[in-house]
């Protein structure tokens, strides 16, 4: 699999100055959490679970997470894992098919320990599809057995399984307990590292800790209490000094409606033709209420996270046209890694804007060619609009 390669060759020959590169199942830990990028939640209870699945990765989706969790009632549980086991086993086909390879990397969203496993032994030969589970409120003391039970999945199934603990818990939304709360899951998620493919955020549950929902107009970050929460949360987990993990933005819980989308007096228009391609991108993007996910999906970067949980197929494109590697970013963190092989200093940036100084930026630089690799760098004439719009044209 790669990212964008739903688009067609000279497509992506026109966007890209660097394209993304293919990865499966099999690649390391550090390119297939940097790879998650949009991650689509889907209710486990679907009848045409395989089938959206498919469509799903024909889009250009990369990772997706099957729901036993919020996403379905507490009633649905045992249809919906019914449901699950019989839609992946009809995913994998014959046992000697590859079907994962042509799947988007898929995870279960459990509800408590024993479902890991039992799913695991129900799932049979088709337990080769999923790339791990997803644990909900997850905490020191309510993560040990999740992870234990991993260990024994992995164990009776014989291949890797990687877990994404998500901290959405109100011992974590409380002041006088994150403290405590966080050290506790760092020292427990170290211990197993090579299990951990990234940490989520539950922003929707740390706001129902204050009966709190935020409007399509702000971001997370305008919510002070989870902005407090996401900062306490990177400060602990997401450090780049070899002790942090890939952190991923939270929820955008906002989706288009069908008849703002496809408004007739918006496609009658005299002026659709006329209106250059970038300002019709942007006419889409408000039109779709897209606007305030790209303002957060900047700011999520900004805070030191990387891809985001989302609801809605639409989210898809953006998050991924805004992780694409600008040519700029690119000759940034080429100079600035060469200047730390020669020993460190400052430079002026390529572009001639900015100061890149070795050894403070050095990080920063390591994870931008990781993300190079992943998502391709574009081309210096190509805008995010132009990679927007070939994701959604």
């Amino acid at each position: 699999m790669r990212h964008f390669g739903h688009l067609a060759d000279d497509v992506r020959s026109r966007l890209f100055h660097e394209q993304p590169v293919a990865f499966d199942r099999d690649s390391g830990a550090d390119v297939l959490a940097t790879a998650l990028g949009a991650t689509l939640y889907s209710p486990a209870t679907r009848p045409t679970l395989a089938r959206d699945i498919r469509r799903q990765a024909a889009r250009g989706v990369i990772s997706m997470v099957l729901c036993l969790e919020d996403a379905i009632a507490d009633h649905e549980v045992d249809d919906a894992e019914h449901n699950l086991v019989a839609q992946l086993t009809e995913l994998a086909g014959p046992e000697d098919q590859d079907a994962a390879a042509e799947l988007p990397l898929l995870f279960v969203r459990v509800r408590f320990p024993e479902q890991i496993t039992d799913l695991a032994r129900r799932l049979g030969p088709a337990l080769r599809l999923l790339s791990g589970f997803v644990v909900p409120k997850f905490t020191e003391d309510s993560g040990r057995p999740f992870l234990e039970a991993l260990t024994r999945a992995e164990e009776a199934g014989g291949q890797r399984l990687f877990v994404m603990p998500v901290l959405e818990s109100p011992e974590l939304a409380h002041l006088e307990s994150r403290r405590e709360q966080l050290f506790g899951v760092a020292r427990l998620l170290d211990k197993h590292r090579e299990r951990v493919l990234a940490v989520r955020l539950g922003v929707t549950d740390l706001c129902s800790a204050y009966g709190l929902r935020r409007s399509p107009d702000l971001t997370a970050y305008d919510v002070s209490l989870v902005a407090q929460v996401i900062g306490d949360v990177v400060n602990v987990l997401g450090r780049a000094d070899g002790t942090g993990f890939t952190v991923t933005g939270p929820v955008w819980e906002y989706f288009p409606l069908q008849e703002r989308m496809f408004k007739p007096q918006l496609r009658r228009t005299p002026f659709a033709e006329a209106t250059p391609p970038a300002d019709r991108v942007r006419q889409r993007l408000i039109e779709h209420d897209l606007d305030g996910l790209i303002r957060e999906i900047e700011l999520d970067r900004a805070n030191g996270l990387l891809g985001k949980t989302c609801i809605h197929p639409s989210h898809v494109a953006a998050v991924h046209a805004l992780s694409v590697v600008t040519h700029e970013e690119l000759c940034d963190a080429r100079d600035i890694l060469q200047q730390h092989r020669g020993g460190g200093g400052v430079s002026r940036s390529a572009y001639t804007n900015k100061m890149n100084e070795a050894k403070p930026h050095r990080a920063w630089a390591e994870r931008v060619l990781l993300r190079a690799e992943v998502f391709g760098v574009a081309r210096a004439e190509a805008s995010f609009a132009e990679l927007l719009s070939a994701c959604v044209s």
